[in-house]
């Protein structure tokens, strides 16, 4: 009778614990500050659903070659900029660096037509003279994360006479190899990407999201559980609303730039063997001559270090460099530590190739 009496207390305090932490947790939501992609801009330039950011200053001197923020096609572009003090682009901002960013938005009925070589050939060299323009330097930094690194690297790579100062990729998949799930898909028959295109018109971001989670399925509810045991924490609750928000924000990918990727990338392998062509030209890595920085995290599992190690091999340039932290392919960029490991390395980086 004891052990079972012991049994309905441990239960009892269970629940107890859960619902006041749930109940706190309640009464905090009211008074979270939620606000995203707050530092400081312009929009500078526009162009269908694509919008191009200039940060302001807030040092007296910059350096001279801008940076320019070349974001993925599949997420929200605010990842590098959730909050104050945890932004990379305030921390760039405060290093005394111009940045700029690309956020390409969300594709409508209207852009399924937009196909990778668009983004690659035609939308970010159009940004680029924007940019070249607002602030009258023709060198600039790229800084591509995820699939952004894949677009920068391709245009670094058809057009080694432009004035690209220096590349720096995170977390950017390169060998889909390594990538075994998105494999099976890309090589399963069933798949159809052609029925998918001319159905839908573009890919859905409910879809995008469906994929991702399916590479870790509790992932979320591992999250959930961990918020529950920090409810009474109102800066970790921002931080994982923050995070969440951004998750499920998920961007719808162009239908023709999806057929494209899922064909050339991920089914064929192209960018890694050396065969991707873009508007006509080779894009080839080994073109590739601007000074490089690779960063990628030890436990990525939406870009398993093993679809992105071999990225610095590939690229031909004389002056290349590696990260490699313990973390996350969110957390990298922009997690509570990214401030401490990750951004200080970047800027130093970045400095002394910047005068």
């Amino acid at each position: 009778m004891s052990s079972e009496n012991d049994v309905d207390n441990k239960i009892k305090n269970v629940v107890k614990k859960v619902l006041s932490r749930n109940i706190d947790g309640l009464k905090h939501l009211d008074g979270l500050a939620l606000d995203l992609g707050v530092t400081p801009k312009d929009i500078i330039y526009s162009r269908g659903p694509i919008k191009l950011y200039h940060y302001h200053p807030t040092c007296d001197e910059i350096y001279r070659v801008p940076i320019v923020l070349v974001m993925s096609l599949i997420n929200r572009y605010y990842i590098v900029d959730l909050a104050p003090g945890q932004s990379f682009v305030e921390y760039l901002v405060a290093q005394g660096f111009d940045v700029y960013l690309i956020d390409w938005g969300l594709p409508r009925k209207e852009h399924q037509h937009f196909c990778f070589d668009s983004y690659v050939d035609d939308f970010l060299p159009d940004c680029l003279d924007k940019v070249a323009d607002d602030c009258g330097e023709e060198d600039v930094s790229l800084i591509g994360y995820c699939l952004g690194g894949v677009i920068a690297s391709l245009y670094t790579a058809i057009h080694p006479e432009k004035k690209i100062k220096n590349l720096v990729d995170i977390a950017t998949p390169i060998n889909t190899e390594g990538m075994p799930l998105y494999k099976s898909w890309a090589d399963n028959e069933t798949f159809d990407i052609d029925q998918i295109v001319t159905q839908l018109g573009n890919i859905p971001g409910g879809m995008v999201d469906t994929m991702l989670q399916a590479l870790r399925p509790f992932q979320k509810t591992a999250g959930r559980m961990q918020m529950l045991d920090n409810a009474g924490d109102d800066k970790f609750l921002e931080a994982h609303y923050r995070f969440e928000r951004w998750t499920a924000d998920q961007v719808p990918i162009a239908g023709e730039a999806a057929r494209q990727l899922f064909r050339e990338f991920l089914h064929d392998n192209k960018i890694y063997k050396g065969e991707m062509e873009i508007a006509g030209k080779n894009a080839n890595l080994a073109n590739i001559v601007a000074p490089f920085l690779h960063i990628a995290a030890l436990h990525d599992h939406i870009v398993p270090t093993a679809a992105s190690k071999t990225l610095i091999d590939l690229v031909g340039s004389d002056d290349k460099s590696e990260i490699v932290l313990k973390g996350g392919h969110v957390s990298l960029i922009a997690g509570g530590n990214a401030v401490f490991r990750l951004w200080p390395q970047v800027a130093k980086w970045l400095e002394e190739r910047s005068l």
